[in-house]
């Protein structure tokens, strides 16, 4: 079976997949993948620079091996991702948004069917129709009232309230996550993950 983890910002998807850890079970992230293959993936890399521009990759210098020259050094550069500029794109249009997601998401769908794992986590895997791009047998939704998700952010994160109510704005809002959902895992600080969790394994 293939299993999603999901749930709004602020939510706690981390802990639980510590949980699920804990019962021997390695959990994909899709987040981290998505980073790692725009840091390490040459084909990624240049249809972004064909999409948004040879800017979106910056060069820049990395620790010389051994007796290499400066220039060498400079041949060598590897390419930063220009976040700014990335984000600004990003936040130009839907379109622009869409355009990006088109690109990345296949190449971490692609990332998880070869990882070997059965479990994936993902804060938008319906927001960004990544829940349609590969078979998920069923979804596991992470709430946590509303209040709780602002100061886990704020303090998280460092950020304003104004800003943390902003990013949760952005996503789509827990209770409809919650019913395209097959199973609920509530983590108010109060309820108990790890027993939920272990009850989660019982009925999967």
């Amino acid at each position: 079976m293939k299993i999603a983890i999901t749930g709004g910002i602020g939510a706690g998807k981390s802990y639980v997949c510590q949980c699920l850890k804990k019962q021997g079970i390695e959990v994909f992230d899709c987040d981290a993948s998505a980073k790692r293959l725009m840091r390490t993936s040459p084909t990624l890399q240049q249809a972004l620079k064909e999409l948004v521009g040879e800017e979106v990759y910056e060069a820049h210098p990395v620790p010389p091996k051994g007796r290499e020259t400066h220039e060498e050094v400079r041949s060598r550069g590897e390419l930063r991702l220009n976040k700014p500029l990335l984000a600004k794109f990003l936040l130009e249009s839907e379109e622009h948004q869409q355009a990006v997601n088109n690109l990345i998401h296949p190449a971490v769908a692609e990332d998880f069917l070869q990882s070997g794992k059965d479990w994936l986590e993902s804060a938008i895997l319906f927001d960004s129709g990544f829940d349609q791009r590969i078979y998920i047998d069923k979804v596991v939704c992470v709430t946590a009232p509303l209040e709780v998700r602002i100061q886990r952010i704020m303090q998280r994160d460092g950020i304003s309230r104004e800003k943390a109510l902003e990013w949760i704005h952005r996503q789509l809002p827990q209770e409809e996550v919650l019913h395209r959902s097959d199973f609920e895992i509530v983590n108010d600080g109060i309820a108990d993950v790890r027993k939920q969790v272990r009850e989660l394994l019982v009925n999967l």
